[in-house]
Formats: C-alpha cells, structure tokens, sequence
C-alpha cells in the first residue's frame, strides 16, 4: 500500500500530466481557439453549477469583488484564446516553450501586487529567459506568430495567478473559478455574437470527435483538475506544488513529440533554448521552495 504523501505526490503529478495534455487536445480539436475556449469554459461553467449546487457552496459576493473576478474572467479567457491561437498557427512545443516565460512576468507583477521589492536574481534569471527566447526566434522565426501569440499568453497567465493569488485572501476558490468562468462565456459570448463568426448553425456544427475531446478538456482537464489541485493543495507546501506544475510544458512537449512527430520535430537550437527557459523555471522554483522551507524552520516553535 502506498502511504498519504506519497499517493497526494502521484496525484499533483498527474494533474500536471493533465495540464499537459491540454495542449494535445488542443491540437486534437478541429474548431478554431475561440470558439474552443468558448465551449470549454461553458462546459466547465456547467458542471462547476453542478458542484456548487451538489456541496451547496455560498457563494455570496459584493459587487466591487464581482467586478474584479470578472476582470479576471476575461483574461483567463484571453490567456486560453491566445494559447490554443498559437497551437493552431505554429504547434505544441512553441506554444509551451514561450509558456514557460510566465515565471518571469511574475517575478516583475507579484512585486506591483504584493508591494514587494523585485529579488535581484528574478532579474538575472528574467535575462536567461530572454536568451532562451532568442534562441528559438532565431531557429524557429517561420512560427514567430505564434511565439508572440504565446508569450501574450504567457503574460496573460501570470497577471491571472497573481491575481487570483489576491482573491484567495478572501474568498474559496470554488467561489472566485465560478464567477471567472462565467465571466469568461460571457465575454466570448459577447465578442463572437458582435464581432466573430456569430451563433450561426455552422458555429454549433461540430463534428463528435470534437465534443468528445471538449467534454475531455471542460470535465477531466479543468473542472476536476481545478477541484483535485485545491485537495492536494491541503497536503502538500505551495511552493512544491507551483515547482512541480513548472513540469507542464516538459510533459506537453514530451507529449507532442510522441503523438505528432511529423509537426512536433523542431531544430536543435529549440530545444536548447526550451532547455534554458524550462532550467531557468525549474532552478527558481527549487530556489524559493528552500527559502520557504527554511523560513518554516526558523519560526517553528520550540
């Protein structure tokens, strides 16, 4: 049998396969990024209803707090539009790649948000990334659309992390994926009725595959990978679980290699410059998971 830690360890180790996978779905879905986010955060919103009603979560808010969750709302929206918009014009590996900046938005936002000073090696740390960045651009420039598509969502998810980190401070997190998930249908509801295609018969003209992977991306890949991250969350530190969820991109792009290797062999400078931003995530989050851990030692009580 295995014990607790070890069982919660293979667990947040599968929802980081998971989050993995989702750019494989994203690739596996034939509808374009819009209309994709559009249907998975409707699903989600559906079944997240389902849980809230099922637990009976509060989920009494004021409307200063509404209107920031909804601000955050578009911008998970956002983040997911122009993520699954550069699987679509380049592939899996590039989306991922330039996906792993994230931590180096954060290490400038969370010193804005937090009133924190900015920690003079996230800057050194800041400019590897760039080199990392560089690399690739200079061996992969035919796919710079979506490198630029992908460092926008890179950003994108910071700014959302951050904030989210705010929210938690005071309200659960069932409470604040609820309302962000709502805000976002609305939002894409919003542009696809007044500036895309419109809810046209072609729109909801997909074909089973499709659901199928949009049921698999809404129900297993993001209501239950959200419920399972918030459980495991309760066992193991933060700090180890933001360092291991730093492996996604290692996942994905592993991921991608095996199931498309005609589209997701890239050049030998790509993957050196994947492995210097990746290096880069990875040695930050060790970093700061030794600095909390040691920072619990010292105010321990005797």
């Amino acid at each position: 049998m295995l014990n607790d830690k070890l069982k919660n360890y293979l667990h947040l180790h599968f929802l980081v396969f998971i989050a993995g996978f989702t750019a494989i779905l994203g690739k596996l879905i034939s509808i374009n990024a819009v209309s994709l986010v559009w249907y998975r955060m409707l699903f989600a919103t559906i079944l997240m209803i389902a849980y809230v009603k099922l637990f009976k979560v509060n989920l009494q808010i004021t409307k200063k707090e509404l209107i920031k969750l909804c601000i955050a709302g578009v911008i998970i929206a956002l983040h997911w539009i122009t993520f699954y918009g550069a699987i679509k014009v380049a592939n899996i590996s590039i989306a991922l790649a330039m996906f792993s900046t994230g931590a180096f938005f954060a290490s400038f936002l969370e010193p804005i948000f937090y009133k924190r000073k900015i920690i003079p090696y996230e800057i050194f740390f800041g400019l590897i990334v760039i080199l990392g960045v560089y690399l690739i651009v200079q061996s992969e420039i035919q796919h710079l659309k979506g490198m630029i598509l992908g460092i926008v969502s890179a950003f994108l998810s910071s700014l959302f992390a951050v904030l989210n980190g705010k929210f938690l401070e005071q309200h659960s997190a069932t409470k604040i994926s609820f309302y962000e998930f709502l805000s976002g249908v609305i939002f894409i509801t919003i542009y696809i009725a007044f500036f895309g295609e419109g809810f046209t018969a072609s729109f909801f003209s997909i074909n089973a595959s499709d659901i199928g992977y949009l049921l698999l991306l809404a129900s297993i890949c993001t209501a239950y990978a959200f419920i399972a991250s918030v459980y495991v969350m309760r066992y193991i530190s933060p700090y180890t679980v933001v360092l291991t969820y730093n492996l996604e991109p290692i996942y994905g792009i592993i991921l991608a290699l095996i199931l498309f290797p005609e589209t997701e062999i890239m050049s030998s400078s790509f993957y050196i410059g994947a492995f210097v931003i990746l290096a880069v995530v990875l040695f930050n989050g060790i970093i700061k998971n030794l600095k909390y851990l040691k920072r619990n030692r010292k105010h321990k009580p005797l």
